[in-house]
């Protein structure tokens, strides 16, 4: 069986929840209310079809996330996220550039490596190596001045961990934003690049091995083996290219507010609602929520 939960959050009602079922019962008679997870903002409907098939159905319903993934195990015990434009708003790379003066030429090889377009590694070693000579102390100007979280991450994570998962922030980034980051939205471990410096100024070098989507996937199996987890026990969300390898390999791959070429292979994408809404994929409803 199948689950599929409507995310409308204020807005769901009676008219949305018969038009996804008339759509599911296209495919399957017998599909059903099963519950509010939420009332008003979140339920969930059974259905005994193709999860793809229910998926691509229900997308065209406007405005409301929609998340399709079979019945059992809902709650995860291992969450697996991107930082940037995913747990965070922000690029640190182009948010660090303008620091340099260089961010309109490194944004576009960003959102170029995020597409796919590029090779991730060479992309990322060649914007590092355009921040050579910048000080040190610009990294912590950026994380102060311009980081923050997403909506709903902080819940997310913190609301995840109450509840015994374990949460590990994966990142092509720098651990100089991802550590501080995960310290503060509540990841219990992290795994990322490490720039180049030297007498206090970057020196335009990364470190080897370059943390990139096989390195991403390879850290979710190492964490998943670790726990003795099943994959079916692994959320993974992300929202770039780079998350690909990732996205598949979890149970429920989720793309957030992503790029095409990931969502093309996700379980589901999340466009239209904060990072928490995931808890209400997981079947938590909103009172048990630790709200950050």
């Amino acid at each position: 069986m199948g689950i599929a939960t409507l995310i409308a959050a204020g807005r769901l009602d009676d008219r949305l929840l018969d038009r996804a079922l008339g759509l599911l019962r296209e495919l399957d008679p017998g599909a059903d209310f099963a519950g509010w997870v939420d009332e008003g903002d979140a339920a969930d409907l059974r259905f005994a079809t193709d999860l793809r098939a229910a998926r691509w159905a229900l997308e065209e319903i406007p405005e409301t996330d929609v998340i399709v993934q079979p019945d059992s195990p809902r709650a995860k015990k291992l969450l697996v996220a991107d930082m940037d434009s995913t747990i965070i708003g922000q690029e640190c790379i182009d948010e660090l550039a303008d620091f340099a003066g260089r961010r309109d030429e490194i944004a576009a090889i960003t959102e170029r490596a995020m597409q796919g377009e590029l090779d991730f590694e060479a992309a990322l070693r060649v914007r590092v190596a355009l921040l050579a000579g910048l000080e040190e102390a610009a990294i912590a100007r950026c994380l102060a001045e311009r980081v923050r979280p997403n909506p709903g991450a902080v819940t997310l994570v913190q609301t995840m961990r109450a509840r015994g998962a374990i949460c590990l922030l994966v990142s092509g980034g720098f651990l100089s934003f991802a550590e501080p980051v995960a310290r503060d939205v509540g990841f219990d471990r992290v795994r990322a690049n490490r720039l180049g410096i030297a007498d206090q100024l970057l020196t335009g070098q990364v470190g080897s091995p370059v943390v990139d989507a096989a390195a991403k996937r390879a850290a979710l199996i190492e964490a998943r083996n670790e726990l003795g987890l099943e994959r079916a026990d692994v959320l993974a969300v992300g929202d770039g290219a780079n998350d690909r390898l990732m996205i598949a390999e979890a149970g429920l791959g989720v793309a957030y507010r992503a790029k095409p070429t990931l969502a093309e292979v996700a379980d589901t994408c999340l466009d239209h609602h904060g990072l928490d809404a995931l808890l209400w994929a997981q079947g938590i409803p909103r009172r048990e929520w630790l709200v950050g």
